[in-house]
């Protein structure tokens, strides 16, 4: 076994839990039942490494098998990736086959076309995704294993789910390998990022419903105890207030959690409105900007202005609208700038 395949095993190994190690091998499934049976997972993770390095020897192990174990590992902890999402889009609306064994083949033979220092490692999974480990190396030096990109594609949709390694100049023939693997013919990033790839499958799936409960409003803390001294016809009004804010809110995001989005932008185009006896403006052209928003938990962020009083309610469409207007991006792209109404402020 190549001296860089045991290093890159044993770092695998050492990045998973002890607790975990003998589940995530099983999972693997290169070492035999037998062999695992020999491991002792009670001693520290470095002794742990060390043994498994030298039962991966026994059974020739190559870059490819090691490649599968760090795709289980990412897997399993794929919050620890950052995650963008990419929508294609056909010629026509015509459904195809899909043949697995057609698709590694297409994406295989443009990657190698491009680049032949190249690892590529697939793996399937029961929900009809397919992960991609693509390992880059260059014209003169053999593929760092340890910048890999990672692709995660369901089937029968336009969508892919990308963690791009630091080279980001492969990721044009990453997209590339993709379109044609795919039977597709453009691709395009969505603007939507987040650590928890979950939630932006829930997104572009809509596997989330922002209203489908039946909500039931909090009052304030204390809210209960009125001062006799207070005006009632006060008290009553803060108190309807509250509950119209949150049931405004309720209304735009549903009553249960939203999908965790780190980061989300959309151009905005929009005329800008003067009084005509001013003449500001020499020619009547739309002012455009591009909106960028970030956050550890970008929709619940949002969805707790309102309540907190720093926004009114109903918060603008331009802030509730990210989810939908991501799913809307081709449409929009096609327009070439003339944006839908909703995409333009008032």
């Amino acid at each position: 076994m190549d001296e860089t395949v045991a290093e890159y095993i044993r770092r695998t190994v050492l990045k998973i839990p002890r607790d975990e190690i003998k589940t995530m091998l099983q999972k693997w499934g290169f070492l035999s039942e037998a062999q695992l049976q020999t491991l002792n997972f009670h001693q520290i993770k470095d002794n742990i490494s060390q043994e498994v390095v030298q039962l991966c020897e026994e059974n020739s192990a190559d870059i490819k098998q090691a490649a599968v174990l760090d795709i289980i590992y990412n897997h399993i902890y794929q919050n620890k990736r950052m995650w963008s999402v990419y929508q294609m889009k056909k010629s026509g609306e015509e459904l195809e086959y899909f043949d697995i064994t057609d698709f590694k083949k297409k994406f295989k033979g443009r990657l190698r076309s491009a680049l032949k220092n190249v690892t590529i490692t697939f793996k399937e999974y029961e929900d009809n995704a397919i992960w991609i480990r693509v390992a880059w190396g260059t014209p003169y030096k053999k593929p760092n294993q340890y910048k890999p990109s990672y692709v995660v594609y369901h089937s029968q949709t336009p969508y892919v789910f990308i963690s791009a390694s630091v080279l980001k100049s492969n990721l044009p023939l990453l997209c590339q390998a993709l379109v044609v693997a795919t039977n597709y013919h453009d691709i395009r990033e969505m603007e939507l990022r987040s650590h928890s790839l979950n939630s932006l499958k829930d997104i572009v799936f809509k596997r989330y419903s922002q209203n489908f409960q039946t909500y039931s409003p909090k009052h304030l803390q204390g809210g209960n105890v009125e001062p006799e001294s207070a005006d009632i016809r006060i008290v009553q009004e803060n108190r309807s207030e509250k509950e119209r804010i949150h049931r405004l809110n309720w209304e735009v995001f549903g009553g249960g959690p939203q999908p965790k989005l780190e980061f989300a932008q959309y151009r905005l185009e929009t005329m800008f409105k003067s009084d005509p006896k001013m003449d500001v403006l020499d020619k009547k052209e739309p002012f455009r900007c591009l909106v960028k928003f970030s956050s550890p938990h970008l929709l619940e962020s949002l969805k707790s202005l309102a309540p907190a009083g720093m926004a009114d309610a109903p918060l603008s469409p331009l802030l509730t609208c990210i989810p939908h207007k991501a799913r809307n991006y081709f449409k929009i792209r096609e327009k070439k700038g003339l944006f839908p109404e909703s995409f333009v402020s008032p």
